[in-house]
């Protein structure tokens, strides 16, 4: 059953039936946990019948996704379905403050940072576009003109530009707002409703409960570590050091030498530790005990923190403050580790040149340029998800979540407190005679087994595997690491233009490096990046500019502290922690990386992967049921003869 809303000529094979779920549940008042391989057409399959539904039930359908390249598919869809409807369907992209935001200077910020920033300014009466948005009760002359002019389905740049006019000037962000009180669809990041401060301040500005809402979570397979990390707290030895001074400059010396007990305890605490190590919450609150009593501790860090901002900005005593407000949460679900970081170079963490006093030690003796050398950090990490987004996915009148690697959708359901939701796994709808997948079982990652000769043979069957292709590979490796030793004999060896990824490039940067390696799709480059770097996903190379992926190895990390807490918890909780903790989200960044390749019903494309562990039954079985996959020794002439033959020849020699 289609939705009159469709906003295309042609249904895909597969969009009904996700159609048909979404407004199955939303009819309920359920949950949708959705498996839709990439290039199905997730987005317009879900938002049609969830407009539709919310047109005729007075809801609003909010759109998370973490990523902003997200928002554009998602607003164009709505406007391809307004065009559809008797009246216009108002739609908001919401984009988080900062980005909006008029006042110099607050791109440096971090995004704690500058929530606090803008809090001080607004109660202190500082921010003139806050000012200027009411007059008394209602919203000013200048405001409603900026509302004029910004029309139904603006960008968030089209309502910054209009704010910023100089007959507005006015705040953005609250304008944005403004408008998503009246809108049918909100687009937004995740933070909007799995934050749980931002959440509510989010439905006030909206008048809107989450009863009111259809929920649609986009790249869902992100949702569970992108709430996990929303919900975690971190202190360093180094934010401890900028705190000290800052209370040394603005006379908060009778909270500072608590403050140095606290950069004391970390310090000891990290004596004899290696890398990292648990610790318990009364380890710190015993070794707090007689140095201040907590509470009103926090509420001095918080008052000198006020202050500081108003002059810089940002705080390190409101960092301190939040954390050891939180550190007295929960145990279930949490896990709290101490962490040692050391400099291999002698440099110290801090920026202080060896004769300036350390803020935490009292002396500047070899001892104390010693420890300089490392930074000791404390994190009180979320290890369950689902405590934090079940209640939402379940208090919205009805919650979908979807992505192209949501496998298995019932670990999903589980994961994220949903278990009454209905599951869906559906597959490709692209001809399977335009993708050749192979997996080249001769090399192996594992660390046990890493060294020279595995990177050199490595190397070799990636250079013949990119020069058979005719046009551009992507390879993606597990780590950093792993590029480091790759890309040396890759490039001396390859007849092809190499792209590489930087770990510390910005957006201008991969941006840019992306364009130049488009250019090459005539001729043929390799990009060679990282998974779950900048270029394994949320980024579209259809048609000719991308022929082929080759995976590299498996992304299983040797398993942290925090694994292992992961894997106990979730053994614990579902009888499936080596699976749910470890196994399936790395086979699930795999498969999130294979997606590169084939991204419109059109493209033909060969997917590599080259490790061993591919081919054992353990692993081939996470792969999807759909796919036809062949195990060669010699990936080079079936490639070759893949991109020789026809598309609809699918007569194939044997590997």
């Amino acid at each position: 059953m289609s939705s009159a809303l469709f906003p295309h000529e042609r249904v895909r094979d597969g969009q009904d039936t996700l159609m048909r779920a979404v407004r199955e549940a939303i009819d309920r008042g359920g949950g949708l946990v959705a498996h839709a391989p990439t290039g199905m057409g997730k987005t317009a399959a879900t938002l049609a019948p969830a407009v539709e539904c919310a047109i005729a039930t007075g809801k609003t359908v909010v759109f998370l996704t973490g990523r902003l390249t997200q928002h554009a598919l998602a607003l164009e869809t709505v406007r391809r379905i307004s065009a559809r409807c008797a009246a216009p369907i108002a739609v908001v992209d919401i984009v988080g403050k900062k980005h909006l935001c008029l006042q110099e200077g607050v791109d440096a910020l971090s995004g704690r940072e500058f929530a606090d920033h803008c809090r001080a300014l607004r109660e202190e009466g500082l921010c003139a576009y806050y000012e200027r948005l009411r007059k008394g009760e209602d919203i000013s002359v200048e405001t409603r003109s900026a509302i004029v002019q910004i029309g139904g389905h603006p960008t968030p740049t089209e309502v910054r530009a209009a704010c910023a006019q100089p007959e507005h000037l006015v705040c953005p962000y609250e304008v944005m707002m403004l408008l998503a009180k009246d809108a049918r669809v909100i687009v937004a990041d995740y933070a909007y409703l799995f934050n749980e401060a931002i959440r509510e301040g989010f439905l006030r500005r909206i008048g809107k409960s989450l009863q009111d809402l259809i929920v649609i979570v986009d790249e869902g397979h992100n949702l569970p570590d992108r709430v996990k990390e929303l919900a975690t707290e971190r202190l360093t030895t180094t934010a401890i050091a900028r705190g000290v001074r800052e209370l040394e400059e603005h006379d908060g010396d009778g909270i500072a030498h608590h403050v140095r007990a606290i950069g004391d305890l970390f310090v000891r605490l990290a004596q004899g530790v290696g890398e990292e190590r648990l610790v318990t919450r009364d380890e710190i609150l015993d070794g707090l005990r007689g140095v201040a009593e907590i509470e009103s501790l926090v509420d001095g860090l918080r008052a000198i923190a006020e202050t500081v901002r108003k002059e810089r900005r940002s705080s390190s005593c409101g960092a301190i403050a939040d954390f050891l407000s939180a550190w007295n949460g929960p145990d279930d679900g949490y896990v709290r580790i101490l962490s040692v970081e050391r400099n291999q170079d002698g440099k110290p963490h801090d920026n202080l040149s060896d004769g300036e006093r350390h803020p935490l030690l009292r002396d500047a003796s070899p001892g104390e340029r010693h420890s300089r050398r490392q930074k000791v950090g404390l994190r009180y990490r979320c290890l369950d998800a689902g405590a934090i987004a079940g209640p939402v996915l379940r208090g919205a009148h009805a919650s979908i979540v979807m992505s192209g690697t949501l496998t298995p959708p019932d670990m999903y359901a589980r994961l994220l407190w949903i278990p009454d939701a209905k599951t869906l796994e559906l597959s490709s709808p692209f001809p399977k005679r335009n993708r050749l997948n192979l997996i080249v079982p001769l090399t192996t990652t594992k660390f046990t087994t890493r060294s020279p000769r595995m990177y050199a043979e490595i190397a070799r069957l990636v250079t013949r595997t990119v020069d058979a292709v005719p046009g551009n590979s992507a390879v993606f490796v597990p780590s950093y690491a792993i590029l480091a030793e790759l890309r040396p004999i890759v490039e001396r060896n390859s007849a092809k233009t190499v792209f590489v990824e930087d770990a510390a490039s910005t957006r201008e940067d991969r941006e840019g490096l992306l364009q130049r390696f488009r250019s090459y799709k005539a001729s043929g480059a390799v990009l060679l990046g990282v998974m779950g770097g900048s270029f394994s996903e949320g980024v579209d190379l259809p048609g000719d500019e991308l022929r082929a992926v080759v995976v590299v190895g498996l992304p299983l990390a040797r398993p942290d502290l925090e694994t292992k807490a992961l894997i106990d918890h979730y053994g614990k909780a579902f009888g499936k922690g080596w699976e749910y903790a470890y196994t399936f989200p790395a086979f699930n960044k795999t498969l999130q990386t294979a997606g590169r390749c084939i991204r419109t019903e059109h493209d033909r494309g060969v997917i590599v992967f080259l490790d061993e562990r591919y081919a054992w039954e353990s692993y081939r079985a996470c792969f999807p049921r759909e796919w036809e996959l062949r195990t060669t020794r010699d990936p080079e002439p079936l490639i070759r003869q893949f991109f020789s033959t026809p598309p609809e020849d699918e007569a194939w020699d044997d590997a």
